[in-house]
């Protein structure tokens, strides 16, 4: 009779059917860098939405402060540049004062 059971049966007889062998990453350290920049009660809850698939509303703000730049370094037209460059400032803003709540808490 096997020492192992549910759970931790299913993964021994999986690796032993070499289920786990393709996966990416095998063999190499794990890349904590993110997890340990990340506020520690914050931790959990960013793991498990981006286990699901999602991000924390922070990762859309940035990748959208970073398009801004983009279009901003690519504009021609004086007025709309203009007003990127408020928007950017708008949401500059936002992100910070969001950011330092997260961190304090």
């Amino acid at each position: 009779m096997s020492k192992y059971y549910g759970v931790e049966a299913a993964i021994r007889e999986a690796m032993e059917r070499g289920d786990f062998d393709d996966l990416p990453g095998k063999g190499k350290p794990l890349d904590l860098s993110e997890w340990e920049k990340t506020p520690e009660h914050l931790r959990l809850s960013y793991s498990v939405l981006k286990n699901a698939g999602y991000s924390p509303a922070e990762i859309h703000t940035k990748k959208e402060i970073a398009g801004l730049r983009e279009m901003i370094q690519q504009e021609t037209d004086e007025e709309k540049k203009d007003r990127l460059l408020k928007k950017l400032r708008a949401l500059s803003i936002t992100d910070a004062v969001r950011m330092e709540s997260i961190n304090k808490t």
